[in-house]
């Protein structure tokens, strides 16, 4: 897809990060847009901004995307807010980020990780791509993460439950691009893993997860953020190039692409701590993968 004007685009997690980078991308290029995120403040404050970007049609919608019944309403109020029966872009970009082990960690967390970054894929993908074939051409966009291709922030710290999520949402997305050639071919397909980009997912995270703030979450995030070497908004700007560029598997960030690079020409290490020096050497992920 070149042109984004006069489409319709529907973005999960619109509220901050990268669902908020692309919305106000795609507000530039006269493009309307259906906005959930699960806390209806932050999806307000999106489409405040985008209408200071254009006159575009935005709608907004509180959702839980782990919960399907709830996905399943906001597609009907999607379609009855903008008065269609198609739309022509989904982005699954909602995901929340969790450490919690398999063996020892909290069970709640780690399901509520694993149903928000896949299950929330999996539902919106049932509810709205009817939507996006619907419509004469389409575009799906999965986002998963650098996680969904090495499963691990470093050798001393547990990330089980987000890593199977993003190896998954990489794995139907992938499996989507054949299954659209066959079914709907004027439906594109693609898969994004940013690396690190300067979100507030660790707020986010402990806010769905009914956690009260630690008392240094703040300065925590505020360190995150300030060492990520990409921006929400440098990344929307990636996403939708990548788009129109045609490529089905979107890198975020040189840490990304450093990243590939270097599971590529060493698979069988990428769980050893050398992997991890090597990674600290080339200063990728300073900040989110602790030293060895």
């Amino acid at each position: 897809m070149h042109n984004f004007t006069g489409r319709i685009a529907v973005i999960t997690g619109a509220g901050s990060g990268i669902g908020r980078g692309l919305a106000l991308a795609l507000a530039a290029e006269d493009c309307d847009l259906a906005l959930i995120d699960i806390n209806p403040a932050a999806i307000d404050e999106t489409a405040r901004q985008c209408a200071e970007v254009s006159d575009i049609a935005v709608s907004t919608h509180e959702c839980d995307v782990a919960d399907a019944a709830a996905v399943e309403r906001t597609a009907d109020a999607v379609r009855g807010a903008h008065g269609v029966e198609h739309v022509n872009v989904l982005v699954n970009n909602a995901g929340i980020g969790s450490v919690e082990g398999f063996v020892h960690g909290d069970r709640a967390a780690w399901e509520l990780t694993f149903d928000v970054c896949w299950g929330g894929v999996y539902h919106c993908c049932r509810s709205f791509v009817p939507l996006i074939v619907a419509a004469d051409e389409g575009l799906i966009v999965n986002v998963s993460s650098v996680n969904g291709m090495w499963a691990s922030l470093g050798p001393n710290r547990t990330h089980t439950s987000y890593s199977a999520a993003k190896f998954a949402v990489r794995g139907f997305t992938e499996a989507l691009l054949t299954e659209m050639r066959l079914v709907a071919p004027h439906v594109k397909v693609a898969v994004v893993m940013p690396g690190h980009i300067g979100t507030n997912i660790l707020s986010n995270s402990q806010a769905q997860m009914g956690r009260r703030p630690t008392a240094n979450l703040a300065e925590t995030e505020a360190a995150f953020q300030a060492s990520a070497p990409t921006t929400p908004a440098e990344a929307a700007r990636v996403i939708l190039d990548g788009v129109r560029a045609g490529r089905w598997r979107i890198l975020v960030g040189a840490d990304a692409e450093l990243l590939d690079g270097s599971l590529r020409a060493d698979p069988e290490g990428a769980y050893e701590p050398s992997f991890v020096e090597q990674l600290h050497e080339q200063g990728a992920f300073v900040g989110l993968i602790d030293p060895v």
